[in-house]
């Protein structure tokens, strides 16, 4: 019963609410459509699941190789715009990949990512595609998908926390640890809720709890970041003040456009990963360096743009009523593109001597002969002098004016009585104001209109009261704001006159938009170019306060005298820099030293610059080299998750699982302290292990802790290196108490420092007799402790080889030394391999 089977779809979608009026026509036709392998009803009247299959043609055959995604997606709205979220389930395969990323006006990693997807259908909300007022996004996928089912539902349905919901209900225990990645990713959760409430109705599949394999995939070229990452790290948000500028972002953000804002937050939560694009980045920060006239020139024309992307996107809109307001913020609209069209060409002249190959590829993408097609027809009929300016009554006047006079001469006309109204309103003040003899001037606000202000003392005033035909009077300190019976009147005939002249210029401008929005897609290039030129002119900015230094590409992470950003911002002074160094060959580094020493400074410092470096920044050293990494992992602090149910020490288990679930060996892998959430035998038993997991990738690992005992990892693993943070021993001038000075600095071998712990107790205010007490305990325990494994001389041989081994690779690879230096640097690596190995009567003397 074909019609049977039509009109039930409709009540399922109308008896959910599930897709508006409109859309349902739309539904009702795609269900009908499809056919499933086994059933010869039509797919949305079965209640049995599908056998994984969904087709759009009715041959069973092709089913095997025809499109199986359903992928749902949702963009930002307002300052989010730009951020995409995406959720994708294969119907013949139970696995959900969610991805979240902020992506460029041209949506180019949403494109690939759906290209790559191949999706059999795509669901959007209702808002991304009413009629008249479609998105950017909507559009540009409609386009390139022109053989793909298209799905509107209700924007209520793109919801984060059922989203969350329906991925603990779904997902298979092996995959958990995605909640990690996601929990904050709103926009991918939202299209997730959708997603799966679209296909358990529509497409009539309902999914045991618990069989889903859901992954989260950052967007290609660019590293991945996980949210707790970015918030340890504090990319962007200061974790003690969300309002503070303590944070990457804070020192790196000299932009001036609110595009070039964006577009540095995006690029400091997903860096890039190709080195040619990251050096093109470099190149232009350096031109920007040595070329002054360029950096100035370039930073005063970009500083007049507005927000070209928002423009852009309140531009190709067109309302649905024509109201005042519509009509007065379209010729407002109008006014900014003409002021940004009028600022190309200055660009375009201050690019015009650079040499790099990306600021020349910009220079001739601003050859683009459409801009000067629309600015001309918006000259045509907008006066040359009408532009952009700050303050409500000058931009109301640059509006009312904006149209030429002659083209339409009721316009005129109206525009005529509008300045008689404006004239009178300041001769009756200025009447007034010799009436009273008081010294009135005439004022304008957006919300009063005209009003009368005057600066006068209360003792000057008669009976120190204005005079009674004045009402609405306010009174700051010795200002006096008020208005009259007659003025308001004036203010009513004022407005009037706008509306009239408003809605004849808004005919105009409807008419001029017409004729270029065909051109108008010159202004999303324009719109990346602004962008990009800030955030590297911002990224320039940043050098000249300090003295950064341009990072090399290499396969090895070799800092000189690095530290960290963001604590020289606070400490308004240079922070004690120190140097980090891992290769291939020794990709583990093992930190200790005491509490306060600075270990997870020094940790996150290394995050910082290798982030900094990914984004086309200069870095805080004196020389640098990176390895590109394709992960960033970090793991650090102790608190517990009162939201996930979650004790510090599960959080901790979770954290290091989704670390060695996901990471490869082009990862950098931050763990700042593990296993403190449970006792000590366990903790390093976890450590140990986790170590060991680890050692076998080549990522290059950085692990702080305070069990000495992991240290000895070394005597095993070659590739493990040991460091610790020096401190030293001050007496005080009584001379009986000794205190720990902190050096910060980063010294070869693990600590030396015994009851560390018990120190930094006696500073705090816990009673004597407890730290005594303490103390006690600690040796007694220490006694019992069996002694530490020395390394056997075959070992140190074996390690000595190996050192030996990984140097030599590393200076076939990347040396540029000349022969003679070659020589010279060979033969000491000899003596240093001699030196590390055991003389042979010391070999006897062991044995």
């Amino acid at each position: 019963s074909y019609f049977g089977d039509r009109s039930s779809c409709v009540e399922n979608a109308s008896a959910l609410n599930f897709t508006s009026s409109s859309s349902v026509r739309g539904l009702n036709s795609t269900c009908v459509g499809k056919t499933p392998l086994s059933s010869s009803r039509s797919a949305c009247r079965s209640r049995t699941p599908l056998m994984g299959y969904s087709v759009t043609s009715s041959s069973a055959v092709s089913a095997h190789t025809a499109a199986s995604v359903v992928v749902a997606v949702v963009e930002g709205r307002g300052l989010a715009r730009g951020e995409v979220g995406m959720a994708s389930i294969d119907l013949k395969n139970p696995e959900v990949t969610l991805s979240q990323f902020a992506d460029n006006t041209t949506y180019v990693k949403v494109i690939t990512k759906l290209k790559i997807l191949t999706p059999l259908e795509i669901i959007m909300s209702n808002t991304a595609c009413d009629v008249g007022n479609t998105t950017k996004l909507f559009s540009l996928i409609t386009e390139h998908f022109k053989n793909v089912t298209f799905t509107t539902v209700q924007r209520k349905y793109f919801n984060e926390t059922k989203g969350l919901e329906y991925i603990e209900q779904l997902c298979a225990s092996e995959f958990s640890t995605v909640f990690m990645e996601v929990q904050s990713k709103y926009y991918c959760l939202a299209a997730a809720a959708a997603l799966v409430k679209y296909v358990e109705f529509i497409q009539n599949s309902v999914y045991a709890p618990k069989s889903l394999k859901v992954r989260f995939q950052g967007s290609e070229k660019t590293a991945m970041i996980d949210s707790s990452s970015a918030q340890n790290l504090e990319l962007v948000i200061n974790n003690r003040d969300s309002r503070n500028g303590h944070t990457l972002f804070g020192v790196l953000n000299y932009t001036k456009t609110p595009g070039g804002s964006r577009r540095l937050r995006s690029n400091i939560l997903e860096p890039l990963v190709d080195a040619e694009s990251i050096n093109m980045r470099l190149d232009c920060v350096q031109e920007l360096l040595q070329d002054e006239e360029l950096f100035f020139g370039l930073q005063s024309v970009i500083s007049k743009f507005l927000d070209t992307e928002q423009l852009l996107s309140v531009l190709i809109q067109i309302p649905k009523q024509d109201t005042v307001k519509t009509a007065e913020s379209k010729i407002t609209n109008l006014i900014y593109l003409k002021h940004t069209l009028e600022l190309v060409e200055p660009l375009k002249a201050a690019l015009r001597s650079c040499n790099t190959s990306l600021l020349k590829a910009y220079y001739h993408s601003l050859e683009d002969t459409r801009f000067g097609i629309i600015l001309e027809k918006i000259t045509t009929v907008i006066n040359d002098n009408t532009r952009y300016t700050k303050g409500c009554l000058s931009m109301r006047t640059q509006k009312c004016y904006a149209v030429k006079p002659n083209i339409n001469e009721f316009l005129d006309i109206a525009r005529r009585t509008y300045t008689e109204i404006v004239d009178d309103i300041a001769g009756m003040i200025t009447q007034l104001a010799e009436k009273y003899n008081l010294p009135m001037k005439t004022s304008f606000s957006s919300a009063r209109g005209f009003f009368i202000q005057m600066n006068v003392d209360c003792s000057a005033l008669p009976n120190g009261q204005l005079p009674s035909e004045f009402t609405k009077i306010t009174k700051m300190k010795n200002t006096y704001s008020f208005t009259s019976a007659d003025l308001i009147k004036m203010n009513e005939r004022c407005q009037e006159s706008l509306r009239e002249i408003y809605h004849m210029t808004y005919l105009i401008v409807c008419k001029l938009l017409n004729e270029i929005y065909e051109h108008i897609h010159c202004l999303y290039k324009l719109s990346d170019i602004v962008s990009m030129l800030d955030m590297l002119l911002s990224f320039a900015h940043a050098c000249t306060l300090s003295d950064y230094v341009r990072p090399e590409f290499t396969d090895t992470l070799a800092i000189k005298q690095g530290w960290h950003p963001i604590l020289e911002k606070i400490a308004m002074e240079k922070p004690v820099s120190n140097n980090t160094y891992l290769t291939e060959g020794n990709n583990f580094v093992i930190i200790t030293g005491p509490n306060m020493s600075g270990k997870s400074t020094y940790l996150k410092q290394i995050a910082l610059c290798q982030i900094m470096a990914q984004i086309g920044s200069y870095v805080p050293a004196e020389y640098c080299s990176f390895r590109i990494a394709e992960q960033i992992f970090t793991r650090i602090g102790m608190d517990d998750d009162i939201e996930t149910n979650a004790s510090t020490f599960m959080k901790e288990m979770k954290e290091i699982t989704y670390i060695i679930q996901n990471a490869n060996d082009k990862s950098l892998i931050i763990i700042d302290e593990l296993g403190r959430g449970t006792s000590a035998e366990e903790g390093i038993g976890i450590c140990y292990a986790a170590c060991e997991y680890l050692l076998n990738l080549k990522a290059f690992t950085l692990f702080a802790t305070h069990f000495l005992e992991l240290c000895h990892i070394d005597a095993l693993y070659p590739n493990v290196e040991n460091y610790h943070f020096e401190v030293q021993h001050v007496r005080s001038s009584a001379g009986n108490k000794e205190k720990i000075a902190y050096t910060y600095i980063l010294s070869k071998g693990y600590t030396e420092e015994k009851n560390y712990g018990l120190k930094a107790a006696e500073v705090s205010s816990l009673p004597s007799s407890v730290v005594v007490d303490a103390r006690e305990i600690t040796n007694h325990i220490a006694k019992q402790i069996l002694h530490r494994q020395k390394s056997t001389p075959e070992m140190m041989k074996e390690r000595a080889a190996y050192h030996l081994a990984m140097r030599l690779v590393q200076t076939a690879r990347n040396s540029r030394l000349d022969p003679d230096s070659l020589r010279i640097y060979l033969k000491g690596l000899k003596k240093k391999y001699e030196a590390s190995c055991p003389a042979p009567e010391q070999n006897n003397e062991q044995q």
